[in-house]
């Protein structure tokens, strides 16, 4: 019952609220599938918020052959739930919800975080740690978290630089009192030092600009008004089974020039309490990345997690192995576990030539 408990209590470090089962507004079999648009697999990228920066992260990780850089916005560092001092059957879960977020001590070490992905690399979980140090990566801490800590977001740093990342790839922002959140430059979200949800905080700024100008680099301004298209496709069938966590369906931002055109692609990891069953629209339409990827050929991909009333109440990514058959022995980190293997079968998808 322990473990129900702090489940129920401590689950994606978010204030408590009344969670509700999962319900969609979407059928799975009402959504299309995701189209083939023959983009440029080797310009993927990745960002996140929170549990989507720490999936953010492992899929970077994991996958370091085929991606090209992360967006980290208040995430710890890769495997951090293997890393803390807890044993027993529930180490993943204790240290996830409490030394990947506030811890009392120091945090997981960055650099330890490294050594295990090279421990997983030489037996072939994940791609070559080498890869890494090509990737360009932005980490953003907010001064005024109280959710994850900033000192936690520290060992994320630490571990691209045990990594080999070079000083002039690897940002990192900590100096902005902001609370929990991906910032925006919306009057109507929360205030900049609010650590509540949604989980999107007005400081002024789009963030999500940042995050695609340092991982691409000179881009051209974002446009007023959209000119593509932002659909709806079926996540079903990229998972083999219902305990993936992923929901029914997924939204994608296509610029028009996508449908004609070689484009890049950036993947989006929500946080805890943002996915469209609790929100709607706010985070794949608000956020500020669509109207930057229309003037830059970019195809946005915000894929979805369902929230599970036991498992998974407040809708996180999963960085401590609930979607594993196995939470013991958690494979959330590899790229086999269930939503990283669906991230790159999408991926995949979208990179297949135009039919």
């Amino acid at each position: 019952m322990r473990f129900f408990s702090a489940l129920r209590n401590r689950l994606c470090w978010l204030p408590l609220v009344l969670w509700l089962p999962f319900t969609s507004t979407h059928a799975a079999n009402d959504a299309p599938a995701l189209p083939a648009l023959g983009t440029d697999s080797a310009q993927n990228t990745v960002s996140g918020l929170s549990s989507g920066a720490f999936m953010a992260t492992q899929f970077s990780v994991a996958y370091s052959a085929s991606v090209a850089g992360a967006g980290i916005v208040a995430g710890g560092p890769y495997y951090c739930a293997g890393l803390g001092s807890y044993n027993g059957a529930n180490r993943f879960l204790m240290t996830a919800m409490t030394q990947c977020m506030t811890p009392l001590g120091p945090a997981p070490s960055g650099n330890q975080a490294f050594r295990q992905a090279q421990q997983f690399a030489n037996t072939q979980e994940i791609d070559e740690t080498s890869n890494i140090a090509r990737q360009r990566v932005y980490i953003f801490t907010g001064a005024a978290d109280s959710i994850v800590k900033p000192k936690v977001v520290a060992q994320t740093r630490a571990f691209y630089v045990a990594a080999g990342v070079p000083a002039q790839q690897l940002k990192y922002v900590d100096n902005i009192n902001a609370g929990h959140a991906l910032i925006t430059d919306n009057g109507t979200d929360l205030s900049c030092a609010a650590n509540k949800a949604p989980n999107l905080n007005d400081c002024n700024f789009f963030q999500s600009r940042d995050i695609l100008r340092h991982l691409y680099g000179d881009l051209q301004p974002p446009v007023t008004q959209l000119g593509g298209e932002l659909v709806d496709f079926d996540q079903s069938e990229f998972t083999e089974s219902n305990g993936s966590g992923l929901a029914p369906v997924g939204h994608a931002y296509i610029p028009a020039a996508c449908r004609q055109e070689s484009c890049r692609v950036h993947v989006v990891f929500h946080g805890c309490t943002q996915e469209d069953a609790r929100i709607g629209d706010r985070f794949y339409r608000t956020t500020g990345y669509n109207e930057l990827a229309d003037s830059n050929r970019i195809v946005v991909l915000y894929p979805q997690i369902r929230t599970n009333p036991v498992r998974n109440p407040k809708g996180c990514w999963d960085f401590w192995g609930y979607s594993s058959q196995d939470p013991v022995h958690p494979d959330f980190y590899m790229k086999k576990a269930p939503q990283m293997a669906a991230i790159w079968a999408m991926l995949q998808r979208l990179s297949t030539p135009h039919p």
